[in-house]
């Protein structure tokens, strides 16, 4: 099978410790580059991934001619527009990270660009593929909690003090900083994955610390049927509440701590390695009706399957299979996010159209 050449653009947290390794392990496709204006930067690309190119721009990189099929967009978040529609320009196909754009408008200019030049296009949603959210909709197609009606999501950290030269504290929601955007778009996306299109957003978006975006946020999600779901995400919370609560008529699913994935990926561990994405049983529970946490029925988790995204998305190159992550999805995230804000700033819960 033609291998397909893949350049990242950012060499930070994204594109070092998600992207690259996962591109390298994929069946199918190879990292031919690295876009990074930092030198240090560079250098670790070039020693982790013997024979990747090192390019200071995304221009030069275009320009050099590589016969590249994917770009994948790791940069800040006020980037993502520009540079993939730099790459579709150029006639290569494009993964952007998480949130998709800064707003619906920029999202839909980047679906109108691949429509256009007939290119696929995703989002890299890789907490579809945390071992949690496998276990949850594994428990939900089997039905062991009946009908479902509320999902409660958390994604909590105890970072009292500001983070030094963090761009996400440094910039503005309209220059894409704040949590909503970064673990927002994580925990919007696991609820609409589940319960489909909301009709409405309540949310409170708060900064405590004096960083510039918000860093304490609650978002509350109405669906038809009477189904609810209400997300966390803080930087201050001293005490952690749990991963996922989902409630149904005859039982609840709880789970604890977070998917060991990233964890692993910083500490070197690759995919295809003993033990990559596994953690074991302890941390999930399914609760009858009335019981609390310690009595219910422990359940294992499965492993992480964060390794399943690129080889699905050099399959959709190849015209085997369907994108990972449709384009549309992450325009629905965003619809979510300027709902949100729209509540915070009225108090009010805000009707989304329908879909």
């Amino acid at each position: 099978m033609e291998e397909i050449a893949v350049a990242v653009v950012g060499y930070g947290l994204a594109g070092e410790v998600f992207h690259a390794p996962l591109i390298a392990a994929a069946r199918g496709m190879r990292l031919k580059a690295v876009v990074t204006a930092a030198p240090d930067r560079g250098l670790r690309a070039r020693q982790r991934f013997p024979g990747v190119l090192v390019f200071p721009t995304l221009e030069e990189l275009l320009s050099a001619r590589l016969d590249l099929r994917l770009l994948v967009v790791a940069t800040p978040n006020h980037l993502h527009l520009r540079h993939a529609l730099a790459a579709m320009e150029a006639g290569v196909n494009v993964v952007v990270d998480k949130p998709m754009a800064l707003s619906v408008a920029e999202a839909e200019q980047m679906i109108a660009a691949a429509e256009r030049h007939h290119l696929l296009l995703s989002v890299f949603q890789n907490r579809r593929l945390d071992d949690d959210f496998l276990l949850l909709q594994r428990v939900v197609r089997a039905g062991r909690l009946g009908e479902v009606h509320r999902l409660e999501s958390r994604f909590e950290r105890w970072r009292p003090e500001l983070t030094p030269g963090s761009w996400r504290e440094e910039l503005t929601p309209a220059e894409g900083g704040g949590l909503l955007l970064d673990l927002g778009s994580h925990l919007i996306d696991q609820a609409l994955v589940l319960f489909g299109r909301p009709l409405g957003v309540y949310a409170e978006l708060v900064s405590r610390r004096g960083a510039r975006a918000e860093d304490d946020c609650f978002v509350s999600l109405a669906f038809p049927r009477y189904r609810y779901a209400h997300l966390w995400m803080s930087a201050v919370a001293p005490a952690l509440g749990p991963r996922f609560r989902l409630l149904g008529d005859r039982a609840a699913l709880l789970t604890f701590g977070l998917d060991p994935q990233e964890e692993q990926l910083r500490s070197g561990l690759r995919p295809g390695a003993p033990g990559f994405g596994g953690r074991g049983a302890d941390g999930a529970e399914i609760l009858s009706l009335g019981q609390s946490r310690g009595e219910g029925e422990p359940v294992p988790f499965p492993a992480g399957r964060y390794a399943d995204f690129y080889p699905e998305m050099a399959a959709a190159i190849s015209g085997r299979g369907p994108l990972p992550v449709p384009p549309e999805a992450g325009l629905q995230v965003l619809q979510v996010v300027e709902a949100a804000r729209a509540s915070a700033e009225s108090g009010t819960r805000v009707r989304l159209p329908p879909g």
